[in-house]
């Protein structure tokens, strides 16, 4: 049998491994809603009854995929994050709460909140509740959406630097962190890492808001910063560019310490597609965006052995051309559910010069709304359809969210390791 790190190894080779190998947790598009984690978690009797669930990242209410439930759920790969989260405080000195559903949960010391007058609740950067909130849940909401902190803008005074203020040389404590990590991860879990870095999405719209930053500067209005990408084309372009200058000297610095543990590494989580087609023109693409996928995934391929992992949501077909010449070595997540996006079209046209991870099961409709026996015929489906030859990591259509009923959630991973068996 093989180790989880071989079985990833072969699959992004485009080899066949013994079997499937399979993602839960590995990246913050790839986990599980704390309260899903917490349910899964009763089901297969691993905590007693009010065990709390560690919410690793805050911004979505991601629940940490613990080794034992890993080993549970036969997961082949582990997550390398850094020390922050999404709003800027550390990962550290846990402290209970409570989800609206009743979940007991144990969040960072720096998650400090206030209701608002309607029930709904703000999170504050770096904990730090002295200035405006950039964090809102719903009342019975599940996870945040961030808000955005935009000043007025003065074009004649408009500054790049300004949507670089998060941008730098890497901090050589969380240099030091991933170094120690990595090491950690590679000697104690036999498991393919793969690691998220930051710095190098070009215009992830989850990002442009900074929701950890306590005051903001340049573009950071959702709305006014797609508008940007056509009407200040010139002006995204610098800030991409200095960006990526940055980032490649801090990637040479994190490969300085990390080495080759690293099986991937999660680039960019921009998106370009949407349920009907694409987002943006693939022109605009290949004008904006593709420059700097290049220049950074040939850095990473000549010097690592890294593969390079792009998440785009929605329908992404026009662009796949697009993306394997930028040098992506990964397709996440697959959203089959999207036009264009049939997955035997996908496999075949492209399956033999990118890795499909994700694909085995519709988040939208399927998993939360269908019976077990419909989620196991969709996992064997899709699995019949990216496995064979290998470049195909098993992972849902994104995170798996609140509110799935758990026979399903156990249905779709027992789908996976009941079909996911390459012929000997």
């Amino acid at each position: 049998m093989m180790t989880s790190r071989e079985r990833v190894a072969y699959a992004l080779n485009h080899r066949e491994p013994d079997r499937v190998p399979i993602d839960l947790g590995g990246t913050a598009v790839t986990g599980m809603h704390a309260s899903t984690v917490y349910g899964l978690r009763q089901r297969l009797g691993l905590d007693a009854p009010g065990t709390p669930v560690k919410v690793i990242e805050p911004y979505q209410m991601l629940g940490e995929i613990a080794p034992d439930l890993m080993d549970a759920l036969g997961i082949d790969v582990v997550g390398l994050y850094g020390t922050r989260t999404m709003f800027g405080f550390a990962n550290e000195k846990w402290k209970p709460w409570t989800l609206f559903d009743g979940t007991p949960v144990l969040v960072p010391e720096g998650f400090n909140t206030t209701p608002d007058a309607n029930g709904d609740i703000l999170m504050y950067p770096e904990g730090d509740r002295s200035v405006g909130p950039s964090g809102r849940m719903p009342k019975g909401g599940c996870f945040f959406d961030s808000i955005p902190r935009q000043e007025p803008i003065d074009d004649d005074r408009l500054d790049p630097a300004d949507n670089l203020q998060e941008f730098g040389p890497i901090d050589p404590a969380e240099l030091a962190h991933f170094g120690r990590e990595a090491e950690r991860l590679f000697s104690t879990t036999g498991k393919a890492i793969i690691a998220s870095f930051g710095g190098t999405a070009f215009g992830d719209i989850a990002l442009v808001p900074a929701p950890w930053l306590t005051h903001p500067r340049g573009i950071r209005d959702v709305a006014e910063w797609y508008m940007s990408t056509a009407a200040r084309r010139d002006y995204v372009y610098e800030v991409f560019e200095r960006q990526c200058a940055i980032a490649l000297e801090n990637l040479a610095k994190i490969h300085g310490v990390v080495g080759d543990k690293v099986a991937a590494v999660f680039v960019t989580g921009t998106d370009f597609g949407c349920q009907a087609g694409p987002f943006i023109a693939p022109a605009a693409y290949r004008d904006l965006y593709k420059p700097f996928h290049i220049e950074v995934n040939n850095w990473i391929h000549r010097r690592t052995k890294w593969k390079s992992f792009i998440h785009t949501c929605g329908s992404v077909a026009a662009f796949m051309p697009d993306f394997i010449e930028a040098g992506f070595d990964i397709l996440n997540p697959v959203q089959c559910s999207a036009a264009h996006m049939d997955p035997a079209e996908l496999k075949r046209a492209y399956g033999d010069r990118i890795t499909f991870w994700g694909g085995a099961v519709d988040t939208q409709k399927t998993l939360p709304y269908g019976a077990p026996d419909e989620i196991r015929a969709q996992v064997r489906s899709r699995i019949e359809t990216f496995a064979p030859g290998g470049g195909f990591v098993l992972n849902a259509i994104h995170n798996i969210q609140a509110k799935i009923p758990i026979e399903n959630v156990q249905a779709f991973f027992e789908a996976a390791r009941e079909f996911g068996r390459y012929a000997p």
